[in-house]
């Protein structure tokens, strides 16, 4: 932590010489814990950006949100390394955050995002669940829009969220959840794919075993509590841990690396007839001739059907 708090301070007398450009990556959060705050780094790449509203559904640890913090508010989201900005004004690169802006940031390190089943109030609404069991609702313009929210929240979690450290060890047998680092990841696609196989298959043991001895039910209190935590977050950990695993294998890079406004699945249709044909390609013009005389008799009975 030392060596970090004397880079972060060279670094910012480095900025004051060389002008405004930021180049140190600092934190977002009051911890001195440099694994816990969110890393705020200008230069990242921006995944996603569109307006969202938002409503804080259980603040840290999972505990409901007071009934005056839960309203619904729009910002404008910019999906930026792994750090979700909620601004008041459109993102603009050159433009540096308020502070406001940054107190609204959440990272989505180790988070997983859902279609929101169990709330029916408002259409097109994703469930963000993160690192430290807070729970937000986002609501998106369209489905199309919200999916594509989810997908990239999921990608960009799949791929730079660092291996998880030991929880904390103490006298009581009181469940307590590991450590989930906001740094980055420093490996590799493939080791990152094995580190969560790996994790998978523990918690899928883990949970197995622990559902094989259930309390007594003539036990009462903390210990059946406890028990239904660990349960909990052992079941929604594999659930992440699966959709991790099936995200990095489907090649969650190029999907990431796609335009902001890609549908879920858009890879697997790269080398579809569709897009062929939009691409110019000189070799293949005789082809695409050939086919567009194909589908140009059908294209009359589908007009007649939409109208």
């Amino acid at each position: 932590d030392e060596e970090e708090k004397k880079k972060s301070h060279s670094d910012g007398t480095d900025e004051k010489d060389n002008g405004n450009q930021t180049k140190a990556v600092s934190r977002i959060g009051n911890s001195n814990n440099p694994f816990l705050d969110i890393p705020h780094d200008p230069n990242a790449a921006v995944y996603k950006t569109g307006f969202l509203a938002r409503k804080i559904h259980a603040d840290m640890d999972g505990k409901k949100t007071p009934r005056g913090k839960r309203g619904w508010k729009t910002f404008y989201a910019v999906l930026k390394g792994t750090v979700l900005y909620l601004q008041k004004d459109e993102y603009k690169p050159e433009k540096a955050l308020s502070e406001e802006d940054l107190k609204n940031a959440v990272s989505v390190h180790h988070a997983l995002a859902s279609k929101a089943t169990d709330y029916e109030k408002k259409p097109n609404v994703l469930k963000l669940k993160t690192a430290d069991w807070r729970v937000l609702l986002f609501q998106a313009q369209s489905q199309e829009e919200m999916q594509t929210w989810i997908n990239k929240i999921n990608c960009v979690a799949a791929v730079f969220s660092a291996p998880p450290f030991p929880a904390a060890i103490g006298s009581q047998k009181k469940f307590s959840r590991p450590l989930l680092p906001a740094t980055t990841t420093k490996l590799s696609q493939d080791e990152q794919l094995k580190s969560h196989e790996a994790k998978l298959k523990q918690i899928s043991t883990e949970l197995a075993e622990h559902r094989s001895y259930p309390p007594d039910k003539k036990l009462k209190g903390k210990e059946v509590d406890d028990y239904k935590l660990k349960d909990h977050y052992l079941e929604f950990e594999k659930n992440r841990y699966e959709i991790y695993v099936g995200l990095l294998k489907e090649g969650v890079k190029e999907l990431l690396s796609g335009g902001e406004n890609d549908a879920p699945g858009l890879k697997k249709s790269h080398s579809s007839p569709s897009l062929n044909q939009e691409s110019p390609v000189c070799a293949k013009v005789k082809r695409n001739v050939s086919e567009r005389k194909d589908y140009r008799p059908e294209t009359p009975s589908i007009k007649q059907k939409v109208t």
